[in-house]
């Protein structure tokens, strides 16, 4: 170990998963690029998630799934070091983040929290308009002044002093196109038709098509999707089939007693 990197502070990698053989490695090489410790949070792979993982030295930790923040959070409370670095198994860490990351001065920093602009990809496609560029997420964090919020769903690090990087990581979001639609039109919009059912919300029949164009209308106009070619449409279409969908299915859960009967709403997550 080099004199620069005995001085740097020390960082814990933290990753969630489940079935993640095909990114795991890919994942867990980017981060012990800037980390001296990995943490791979596991609910219940049946692939070869957790030995890939264990090969390249990190600590599994096996939890069943509660959700995006308190599954994000079991890591960082393992952690031996104070300052820890989260990614989705489908994230890497470009050049310019490894050298951002690198560079901070995390020992005397009044920062609790660092952000990296995020790339999201379908397949090797960069798109970046539709509001999915520069799309800030806070990666890097000090567990004992912050963590994430306890959101079952989409939840974000609360830092209270941020700060945004001149550097980005990539995303693969999204296989291909295919992934895109069947994503956006199956579990993703059972999952939050559900959430808004439990929590009691109301809809009417006009609610799916409001949302859906709404959701259009933001992503292809508003965010300058028509800039982006065919993958601009595509994730436009595809947020307006999210939004239908989900307001569709949450009716339909509200109208129908036998479709609701059949769904196991203890199966959220």
């Amino acid at each position: 170990m080099t004199p620069q990197a005995t001085s740097r502070t020390p960082i814990t990698g933290v990753v969630i998963t489940l079935n993640e053989a095909a990114n795991i490695e890919a994942c867990l090489a980017s981060l012990s690029r800037v980390c001296d410790e990995l943490i791979v949070v596991d609910s219940g792979s049946t692939d070869e998630t957790c030995a890939l993982a264990r090969a390249t030295g990190a600590r599994v930790i096996e939890q069943p799934y509660l959700g995006d923040g308190p599954q994000k959070n079991v890591g960082p409370k393992a952690a031996t070091h104070r300052w820890v670095l989260s990614l989705d198994a489908d994230e890497r860490l470009t050049e310019e983040a490894v050298a951002a990351l690198q560079a901070l001065p995390l020992a005397t920093t009044d920062h609790d929290g660092f952000a990296l602009r995020r790339r999201n990809f379908i397949g090797s496609r960069w798109v970046k308009r539709c509001g999915w560029y520069p799309d800030y997420c806070i990666r890097l964090f000090d567990r004992e002044r912050t963590g994430f919020s306890d959101s079952r769903q989409h939840s974000s690090v609360q830092a209270s002093a941020p700060c945004e990087l001149d550097a980005d990581l990539e995303h693969y979001s999204f296989a291909n196109l295919a992934e895109l639609f069947t994503k956006a039109g199956g579990r993703f919009s059972t999952r939050a038709a559900k959430i808004m059912y439990l929590k009691g919300k109301k809809v009417n029949a006009c609610s799916p098509f409001i949302h859906g164009a709404n959701a259009f209308m933001r992503k292809y106009l508003f965010q300058r999707g028509f800039l982006a070619g065919l993958d601009g449409l595509s994730v436009s279409l595809s947020a307006a089939i999210n939004a239908y969908l989900k307001y569709a299915k949450l009716l339909e859960f509200q109208r129908d007693p036998q479709v609701r009967e059949r769904e196991d709403f203890n199966r959220v997550w």
